[in-house]
């Protein structure tokens, strides 16, 4: 987007009242405003603080489809921008928007960078964090993979399977934490084991609400119900949070029919052939009459 007319007539008139301002925008919905100037700002539904220590490098942009970057630079603080979720990875991916604002007039301003969140480094009490445009998402390979298992997640819009029904999700508190960090119950009725494996354990309450992580393991112990995580979680999960379990798939078509009854939406190619039908020789005791291979 090009520079506003009045911001324009402003910087050309030789004195300017200029400052830049900054919103992160979470995944989940948390908004944060931050600004070089020395009073706040507000703005499109955002209050800019001027006193969160955040600043900026210069944009660098592009005509053409390279990417746009940009780096900023904070300091953690329980005010504004806290370790505990940079560390949980609440910030991952966050959108990002910079202006260009006359602070007397903040009608007048200009949107000079969106993007996201891309690495973040941390150190002695502040961050910096790298700033991907929005050209970005063309580095993402597009296309479709051809093979057996599926290629779907369970629920998303190519699979259309509805988690919400009955017996494929659970809301339970967290009975006991292992060591290791396995979750545990005393059992979990109604449920066989190996129902969540593959699955996904989404916390509800507590410390690391918000947060998810995907299911390595449902088995039976002999001290209960016992569900392992692929990766723990980064932020600490305590008995008694609220956590939503949903159930596993394993990308192959016996358990789409079976478990989902969602075969129609099957995403994988259960027959294609695998390599070693690629590279076998014709055979006298074999005939190949074009009939069914099983």
């Amino acid at each position: 987007m090009g520079l506003p007319l009045e911001l324009q007539a402003h910087l050309q008139g030789g004195e300017t009242t200029l400052c830049r301002c900054w919103a992160i925008t979470r995944r989940d919905g948390v908004t944060f405003g931050f600004t070089d100037h020395d009073l706040p700002l507000n703005f499109e539904g955002v209050s800019f603080k001027p006193d969160t220590g955040l600043t900026a490098y210069a944009v660098q942009q592009s005509t053409g489809l390279s990417v746009d970057n940009t780096e900023a630079l904070g300091v953690l603080s329980d005010a504004g921008l806290r370790e505990a979720d940079i560390e949980a990875g609440r910030f991952d991916g966050a959108e990002v928007r910079a202006w260009l604002v006359n602070w007397a007039e903040p009608d007048q301003r200009w949107l000079q960078f969106r993007g996201s969140i891309g690495e973040i480094k941390r150190a002695g009490g502040a961050f910096e964090a790298e700033l991907r445009g929005l050209t970005e998402a063309l580095n993402a390979p597009m296309g479709r993979a051809y093979q057996k298992p599926c290629t779907a997640v369970l629920g998303d819009r190519q699979c259309r399977f509805d988690l919400s029904q009955a017996g494929y999700s659970h809301e339970i508190a967290v009975d006991r934490i292992t060591a290791d960090g396995a979750l545990q119950w005393d059992g979990l009725d109604g449920f066989l084991p190996d129902w969540f494996a593959r699955g996904r354990l989404n916390v509800l309450s507590g410390a690391a609400q918000g947060l998810w992580a995907a299911i390595k393991a449902d088995q039976q112990t002999d001290a209960g119900r016992e569900i392992v995580l692929w990766s723990p979680l980064r932020a600490r999960l305590q008995p008694g949070d609220l956590v939503q379990l949903q159930a596993g798939c394993d990308k192959r078509s016996e358990t789409c029919r079976q478990k989902f009854d969602n075969y129609l939406n099957y995403q994988g190619f259960p027959d294609i052939p695998g390599e070693d039908w690629l590279v076998a020789v014709p055979r006298s005791g074999n005939p190949n009459t074009g009939g069914s291979r099983r």
